[in-house]
C-alpha cells in the first residue's frame, strides 16, 4: 500500500500538461493547499509539528529536465496560526502508474486526462542521477538561472555508477552516491547561505582541515531574496558510527569496571571542575577503574576541536571568518536571547513540577530558590574585561556531531542550533562555548549510561551519581588540558585561565539551561542531568 494512497480515494484533475503545471493559478492553488497539507504534516523534516498551520504557499520554484521526465524544484512558505513561518524545499515529479518505482507518494493525479502521481522526486533515481551529473559537470560560475550547482576542487569523479538513501530521513534527507558521496539535502531552507555549506567549504577548501568530510559540491538557488543553500555534497568517511554510541560503550564499560575491580566511589581521589590534567596527573585509581584508552580518546577529540577552532579563527582575507574582539552590541545581542530562553524554562519547570519527583523534583525546587543567581550569572557578562576573540564556531557541537573513524574523529553538520535563527547562528561566538557544547555531552553520555542500566551496576543511584560527577571532572580536565595546549601553541586567543573558566561556566550554564527545556518537554526523568549540571555549575 502506497504511503499516502489512502488519505485520497479519487485522483485530483488538471486540463494541462505536466510541464506547465506551475504556470498555472488553479494547478498551484489546489497542490499547496488540498495535497500539501495532508502530505506535509506526517513528514519527519517537517518542523511545525508543535504549531498549527495556517496555509502553504509556493513562493517560486525552478524546473530541471533529464531525457525522460521534468522535474520542479518547489520553494514553500508554511505559514502558522502562531504568526510565524517556514520554509521548505520540495523537489516534485509527476509519474505514471507503470513507472512508479516508489512507495512514497503524495497524491494520485490526472494530468491533461494522463493517468499518474505526483511523487517527492528525490524518491526517482532519474532525479538523483541528473543532480548528481550537473553537480559533477558545473563550471565555477555563477549561473544566471534559479539553480546553481557547483563543483567542488576535490571531486574527481566524472559518473555516475548509484544512488541509494543513507539511514532514516531526519530534518535532511541523505543520498549516497557511487559508495564515495553524500548529498545532503536541505528540507527546511532559510533565505541564506547555509552555515553547512559556508563552514564545511571554507574549512576543506580553504584551510585544508582534514577531520570533517570534504567539501565536493553544491546545489543552490539564486533568487531575488538571496541565496539558498539546497544541498551540500561532502564525501563519505569510512566510519563506526557516531561518538555518542562509542562514548556510552566506553562508560558502561567503566561503570562495569565499578563491580568486577570493586571499587568503592567514596575512596576514588576527587578533582576540582575545569582542572587541566596531563594524563601522567590522571591518579592511577582512576586509571586502572577507567582506562588508559578513554582518556587517550578524548585527548584526541580534544585536539581535533582545537585544530577546527585554530581553521575557523585563521583567515584574514574573509570577513565571514575573520576574528573579532567583543564589545556591547554582542552583549546586548547575548544577554537579551539568554533572558529570554531562562525565562521561558522558568515558565515550563513551574508548568512542569507536577511530573518530576525524587532527585528530579528536588533538584528543580533548588533551581527555582536559586533562580536569581542564575539570571545574575547570565546578567553578568561583561565585555570590557574580556581580551579573548570570538570566532565562527560549530555552534551545535555534541558527541552525535562526531564520526568515529578507526582511532580518529571526523566533526560534522554545521549548521547550528535548531532553536536559533539564521542569522543568529552566524555570530561570531567564543571557541569555548563549542567545547561547553561537548562538556556537556559527556555529562549526558555518563548519566545516560546509568538510566539505561540502572539494574547492572549494583550500587544506590546516589552512589553512581558520585561516581558520574567524579568521572566528568576527570575527563573534562583531561580534554581542557590538551585543547588549551593546542590552541594557544597556535595563537588562538581563549583568554587566560580566569577568562576561560568564566566562559566555560558562562556557556555551561547556557547549554543546561537550554536542555533543561527540552527534557521537561519530551522525558520530564531525564531533567536531572541539566538540573544537576545547573547545580554543579552554579555551587548551590
Amino acid at each position: 500500500m502506497n504511503e499516502n494512497q489512502e488519505t485520497f480515494t479519487t485522483p485530483f484533475e488538471f486540463n494541462i500538461e505536466w510541464k506547465e503545471a506551475f504556470e498555472n493559478e488553479n494547478f498551484v492553488k489546489v497542490f499547496s493547499s488540498d495535497i500539501l497539507e495532508n502530505y506535509i504534516i506526517n513528514k519527519r523534516w517537517y518542523g511545525g509539528k508543535a504549531s498549527t498551520l495556517k496555509y502553504i504557499e509556493v513562493i517560486d520554484y525552478f524546473k530541471i529536465t533529464s531525457e525522460q521526465n521534468t522535474y520542479y524544484g518547489v520553494l514553500l512558505e508554511v505559514n502558522f496560526k502562531e504568526a510565524f513561518y517556514q520554509h521548505y524545499f520540495m523537489p516534485l515529479s509527476f509519474m505514471s502508474e507503470e513507472e512508479l518505482d516508489t512507495n512514497t507518494i503524495i497524491a494520485p493525479v490526472r494530468m491533461n486526462k494522463q493517468e499518474g502521481y505526483l511523487v517527492d522526486a528525490l524518491h526517482q533515481e532519474d532525479f538523483r542521477k541528473l543532480v548528481f551529473e550537473n553537480i559533477v559537470k558545473a563550471k565555477d560560475v555563477v549561473g544566471t538561472g534559479k539553480i546553481v550547482f557547483h563543483k567542488g576542487k576535490n571531486l574527481l569523479e566524472s559518473e555516475y555508477k548509484s544512488s541509494r538513501f543513507m539511514g532514516v530521513e531526519q530534518s535532511n534527507t541523505s543520498i549516497i552516491y557511487n559508495d564515495n558521496f553524500v548529498l545532503k539535502i536541505f528540507r527546511r531552507i532559510y533565505v541564506s547561505t547555509n552555515p553547512d555549506y559556508e563552514i564545511n567549504r571554507f574549512l576543506t577548501e580553504r584551510m585544508d582541515f582534514r577531520n570533517t568530510p570534504a567539501y565536493m559540491g553544491s546545489m543552490s538557488s539564486n533568487l531575488a531574496e538571496g541565496n539558498i543553500t539546497l544541498g551540500l555534497m561532502q564525501e563519505l568517511v569510512p566510519n563506526q558510527g557516531d561518538a555518542w554510541k562509542f562514548m556510552l560503550d566506553e562508560i558502561d564499560g567503566v561503570f562495569s569496571n565499578l563491580k568486577t575491580k570493586k571499587i568503592r566511589v567514596d575512596k576514588l581521589p576527587k578533582v576540582d571542575l575545569f582542572t587541566l590534567l596531563k594524563i601522567s596527573q590522571i591518579p592511577p585509581e582512576i586509571i586502572d577503574w577507567a582506562g588508559l584508552s578513554l582518556f587517550l580518546r578524548i585527548q584526541t577529540l580534544a585536539r581535533r576541536t582545537a585544530e577546527m577552532h585554530i581553521a575557523l579563527g585563521s583567515d584574514i582575507h574573509d570577513t565571514a571568518f575573520t576574528p573579532t574582539t567583543y564589545n556591547g552590541d554582542y552583549t546586548v545581542w547575548l544577554k537579551n536571547r539568554l533572558l529570554y530562553q531562562f525565562q521561558n524554562r522558568l515558565n515550563i519547570i513551574e508548568n512542569s513540577l507536577h511530573k518530576l519527583d525524587g532527585l528530579a523534583l528536588e533538584l528543580a525546587h533548588q533551581f527555582l530558590e536559586n533562580k536569581k543567581s542564575v539570571r545574575k550569572h547570565f546578567v553578568d557578562f561583561d565585555w570590557t574585561k574580556m581580551k579573548s576573540e570570538r570566532i565562527r564556531i560549530h555552534g551545535d557541537y555534541h558527541l552525535g556531531q562526531v564520526l568515529v573513524s578507526g582511532d580518529d574523529f571526523y566533526l560534522l553538520d554545521f549548521e547550528g542550533e535548531p532553536e536559533s535563527t539564521i542569522r543568529d547562528r552566524k555570530v561570531k561566538q567564543p571557541p569555548l562555548k563549542d567545547v561547553a557544547g561537548m562538556f556537556r555531552s559527556f555529562h549526558y553520555a555518563i548519566y545516560a549510561t546509568i538510566f539505561n542500566n540502572k539494574d547492572k551496576y549494583p550500587y544506590e543511584q546516589e552512589q553512581l551519581f558520585e561516581a558520574a560527577e567524579l568521572l566528568f571532572n576527570y575527563i573534562v580536565g583531561a580534554f581542557l588540558e590538551t585543547y588549551i595546549e593546542k590552541v594557544q601553541s597556535e595563537n588562538l586567543n581563549i583568554g587566560y585561565s580566569h577568562e576561560i573558566e568564566f566562559l566555560l561556566r558562562y556557556c555551561l550554564l547556557e547549554k543546561a539551561v537550554y536542555e533543561l527545556g527540552y527534557e521537561l518537554n519530551s522525558r520530564p526523568r531525564w531533567a536531572v542531568i541539566p538540573l544537576r549540571g545547573i547545580q554543579s555549575i552554579m555551587g548551590y
